[in-house]
């Protein structure tokens, strides 16, 4: 249970969020659609430690051909979505990954690809940031840490080494190029219990030391870990699974409520699942409509104001905030 001051009754760890919301007197509504986030698997070279979805090269959950087109009709019935954000996992190990990227820019829409670039180094992946290119993909790679010995030990033995060759390669096709129109964001993860520090800061450091290093980029977006999964496991582990719980709500910002992702953003799982984001995906936490896959709907629209909340939903509102595009403060 969360220990937070929201009355003199505290409420039950599972119902802690709507309850302060509640007690408040907050209402937090959808607004019109913008992003369609669609998560194409959960099959991944990598199996960081802060990984909410539990993503690894053991995992079989990935997005079949007849989902990918199915999203693609609704995509095409649907005018109102202005971009579509694609995760996993790691999205380039799915077999559709190109066919699903190709199609997207033939609906005109603006296309970000979660990379964790290390993928970029894999066999069979040596065209991937050619193709990435020639899509006018925007790129939000992972990486926690401009040192290696801090990337290693969040995300495994070499991998800082392998990311700093794919950021290079990258910038050798005008990735992180002022005026190429190919964006290069870096996304950031805190190593322990931990907020994440102040974006535009941490992105300053981050420019000069990997300026050391030749590479470039745009821009860094910090994120906060949700204590659910992989990292809740780890910091059980580590006796800090309370103590960072109690962090996220004592640090409760209700300034960032106009500006939480999933307010404009839809999550479709590998299944065809539709979400409030990708962290209530990975609980399965579905909307609070009837309609809830991509089979019983005909255009992605809201069909409904309401929000699933969970008690993870602390993460995004603590401190500058957090969503997939980073600080909310910033946003």
């Amino acid at each position: 249970m969360y220990k937070a001051d929201l009355g003199q009754q505290e409420p039950e760890y599972s119902e802690l969020f709507a309850s302060s919301l509640k007690q408040n007197g907050i209402v937090v509504k959808r607004k019109p659609l913008k992003t369609l986030q669609v998560n194409m698997g959960l099959l991944c070279n990598q199996s960081c430690h802060h990984c909410h979805l539990e993503s690894g090269p053991n995992r079989t959950e990935i997005m079949e051909k007849n989902t990918v087109d199915r999203i693609l009709d609704l995509l095409d019935a649907s005018p109102e979505i202005q971009a579509v954000d694609i995760t996993g996992g790691a999205p380039e190990m799915n077999p559709e990954f190109r066919y699903f990227v190709s199609s997207l820019k033939d609906l005109k829409l603006e296309i970000t690809n979660r990379c964790n670039l290390s993928i970029l180094q894999q066999p069979g992946q040596e065209g991937t940031a050619f193709f990435f290119k020639d899509n006018q993909v925007r790129l939000v790679c992972s990486l926690p840490c401009y040192t290696a010995e801090n990337v290693n030990k969040q995300r495994g033995s070499n991998v800082f080494e392998k990311s700093v060759k794919s950021l290079k390669e990258l910038n050798e096709l005008g990735y992180g190029a002022d005026g190429s129109g190919l964006t290069l964001d870096l996304a950031y993860n805190p190593l322990g219990a931990n907020l994440p520090p102040d974006q535009l800061l941490l992105e300053n450091d981050y420019k000069i030391e990997l300026s050391k290093l030749g590479i470039r980029f745009n821009r860094l977006l910090t994120i906060t870990n949700m204590p659910i999964h992989r990292f809740a496991t780890q910091l059980r582990k580590q006796d800090d699974l309370t103590a960072y719980q109690d962090l996220l709500v004592t640090s409760f910002n209700q300034t960032n409520l106009q500006n939480l992702m999933c307010r404009d953003l839809l999550s479709v799982s590998w299944d065809g699942g539709i979400y409030d984001c990708d962290f209530n995906l990975s609980l399965q936490i579905s909307v609070p409509w009837k309609e809830k896959s991509i089979w019983e709907i005909r255009a992605f629209k809201n069909h409904g104001e309401k929000i699933a909340f969970g008690d993870h939903c602390f993460g995004c509102t603590a401190g500058a905030g957090s969503s997939c595009g980073g600080s909310l403060e910033r946003n």
